[in-house]
């Protein structure tokens, strides 16, 4: 990063001022989890048995979902069906504080839904429920006005998702360009198709190698003169002004007038690419928008991208996981292991619809032992990710006397997240965990077998409470009795 402070700062604070608008064709993604254990007698077809359903926000959706889990202020439009499924996914957006008053009602086409099945961690078969049309006059007049209304108001950006569904018309796009230049507003559009006059003069135009490839009419090689050479044709032939192309495992490269910078991708576990390209749009445009340098604004798209990627479907990025991203890319793996409140509930809720389970635990750990480590990892192997809340100075003493800790908070924190059984640590300030659990909502809580069931405060927050002994002959109070003891008889 050339700038880590400022690029911190505004991921943690500034970016919940933006305000970006989303235009687009917006979908709802169904998603049927199972497991796939035979062949059915009916056809030589695997049998998946489903153990849940999820719904997600896709297509132009999908990128006001990433946006709205930064913390930007979105507002999207698109065109949906009189239907049950746009029920859901306006209720999806609101939950998502996502504003939903650019979405124009179609009585005429359904709400774009797919359907995808997944057995274990890989796409079997997509179902596709959609009818595709360009808008009629009376719709795209509604939108113009929809977006003439919010630019009056203010606006920090405009993303155009094209997903070639017919809401993306090149009259609607040369508006939305238009209206937002006269403004001083910037542009990024997510294409779809060969044809790419209906983008001129966009700001930004963010396609994969593929969609590069079939804008100047070539079956394109993902190697760095070919992707150059293709950009630049592609912004002489349609006056667009930049562009960035998605390269998949050879991450982003930017092509501007006279400008070529790339981005190297982190090698990752690739679960599933869908969206991905929809994450980096956003966290691309929100990064410009907050006016960082260019490098740090790929840099960082870059990094959400990679988080996705590692996700079974269409999932956004959350912005405590951006932030971990970027503290462990800053090369400080431990920091990016402790977080805020905020941060570990976003976290926790976002493992846990992935179907981790999420084992909590908490104490002070002052001068950490093996007592200490063994318990941790025992508590870690009842799932899949350990939080450990971690109290402060100030509750330390509250509890253990004025003398106490002998180790600050930020060593302990360090100390404890430098494990490799711990994924992260939380401090609080009460003497209590009881509080930090009713925001974090673990799965299993996990105590010392000196605990009572009864006993156990913030039980009615998770689903299990789990007792483990700690290692005999080991205690913090213990050590500390024999170093005074040691200092008294001038032994030390």
């Amino acid at each position: 990063m050339k700038n880590k402070e400022r690029v911190n700062e505004f991921f943690n604070n500034a970016i919940t001022k933006l305000k970006i608008a989303v235009i687009g064709d917006l979908m709802l993604d169904r998603y049927y989890f199972g497991e796939v254990k035979r062949i059915s007698p009916e056809a030589p077809v695997p049998v998946n048995r489903v153990h849940r359903e999820s719904m997600t926000l896709g297509g132009a959706g999908n990128v006001a979902n990433n946006l709205a889990q930064l913390g930007v202020q979105v507002f999207a439009a698109g065109l949906v069906g009189a239907d049950s499924n746009k029920e859901q996914l306006l209720t999806l957006m609101q939950a998502q504080n996502i504003d939903t008053t650019g979405l124009i009602v179609s009585q005429e086409r359904p709400t774009i839904t797919k359907l995808r099945v997944i057995g274990g961690s890989q796409q079997m078969l997509r179902l596709d429920f959609e009818q595709a049309g360009i808008l009629s006059n009376q719709e795209q007049v509604e939108l113009q006005a929809w977006l003439d209304k919010l630019l009056a108001q203010g606006l920090d950006a405009v993303i155009i998702s094209d997903y070639a569904k017919g809401v993306c018309t090149p009259e609607l796009c040369q508006y939305i360009i238009k209206q937002a230049h006269y403004q001083k507003v910037p542009v990024l559009v997510d294409p779809k198709g060969s044809d790419w006059h209906k983008y001129a003069q966009a700001d930004y135009i963010t396609p994969n190698v593929k969609e590069m490839g079939e804008c100047i009419g070539l079956d394109l090689i993902n190697e760095d003169e070919a992707i150059i050479q293709a950009a630049q044709e592609a912004m002489s032939t349609y006056a667009v002004r930049n562009i960035v192309v998605t390269r998949s495992e050879k991450g982003l490269t930017y092509v501007g007038r006279g400008l070529v910078l790339s981005d190297q991708a982190t090698a990752r576990e690739v679960f599933d690419v869908s969206g991905a390209g929809d994450t980096m749009a956003a966290t691309f445009m929100s990064a410009v928008a907050g006016k960082l340098v260019l490098e740090d604004c790929l840099q960082v798209a870059n990094l959400a991208a990679g988080v996705v990627v590692g996700k079974v479907g269409t999932q956004p990025i959350m912005r405590a996981e951006l932030l971990e991203s970027l503290q462990l890319a800053n090369n400080n793996p431990i920091c990016a292991k402790i977080a805020s409140w905020e941060q570990a509930q976003l976290l926790i809720k976002n493992w846990q619809q992935q179907g981790k389970k999420v084992i909590f635990t908490n104490g002070c750990f002052d001068i950490l032992h093996i007592g200490h480590a063994n318990y941790l990892a025992q508590a870690r192997n009842l799932g899949d990710k350990l939080v450990v809340g971690l109290n402060a100075d100030s509750s330390v003493r509250a509890l253990k006397g004025a003398t106490r800790p002998l180790v600050d908070e930020e060593a302990r924190a360090g100390l404890l997240a430098s494990l490799a059984c711990v994924d992260m640590v939380v401090l609080f300030t009460e003497q209590t965990p009881e509080q930090l659990l009713s925001v974090l909502r673990p799965d299993v809580l996990v105590k010392g077998g000196d605990y009572q069931l009864e006993q156990v405060l913030g039980r009615e927050y998770v689903q299990e409470v789990a007792l483990l002994d700690f290692t005999e002959g080991y205690s913090t109070s213990n050590l500390v009795e024999k170093i005074s003891k040691l200092a008294k008889e001038g032994k030390l």
